[in-house]
């Protein structure tokens, strides 16, 4: 059974410009050195109150191979990587799963998870979208603009409502967007 107090959420960070790494995969950029007074800090605390709010992570497998090289971000939650490809043993607590994104969301991670975080890449991001099984994008905004690479929003073919919950602005120049998808059939 889907649990109804489940939620969804796309989560990306991105450049002005909309992508989310250089056409080579890099992500150098992703550190800010730009200062705004008015911001909120990125504390030790503020940081580990809020990944402690999320139950669960799914993504695709060059995200998974690049949270490897960055040395597992994740912490100990459970992390679903969609994914045909045969991986090695991992230390983490990591499921690959080959099948059926609506099954797996439907039947493995609502009734289970309240909290469930997609956090890459683009392709995945776009099935969620299509499939109608996202409730909510938040898109933090690195202040950089790249002028090419890997998109995170790239040609869904369909149009998508969205209200606006939140604005967060950091004291990094990071803007963070909030924002519910409605839920309506869009002509």
């Amino acid at each position: 059974m889907v649990n109804s107090e489940s939620n969804v959420t796309l989560h990306m960070v991105s450049s002005l410009d909309g992508f989310i790494a250089r056409k080579d995969g890099s992500v150098s950029w992703l550190d800010s050195h730009d200062t705004f007074e008015d911001g909120i800090t990125h504390t030790d605390e503020y940081v580990a109150d809020f990944l402690q709010a999320i139950d669960c992570y799914v993504m695709g497998s060059k995200t998974y191979k690049h949270a490897l090289d960055l040395g597992w971000p994740y912490g100990d939650k459970k992390a679903y990587v969609m994914t045909s490809q045969q991986w090695a043993y991992c230390d983490y607590n990591v499921e690959f799963y080959p099948g059926n994104l609506s099954y797996l969301v439907n039947s493995k991670l609502k009734p289970n998870y309240k909290n469930i975080w997609v956090v890459g890449g683009a392709s995945l991001t776009k099935s969620f979208l299509k499939l109608n099984l996202a409730d909510q994008i938040i898109v933090s905004i690195m202040p950089v603009i790249l002028g090419d690479g890997k998109l995170f929003f790239d040609f869904i073919g369909q149009e998508q409502k969205l209200s606006l919950q939140d604005v967060t602005t950091f004291k990094n120049g990071v803007v963070e967007l909030s924002y519910e998808i409605i839920r309506e059939n869009i002509e």
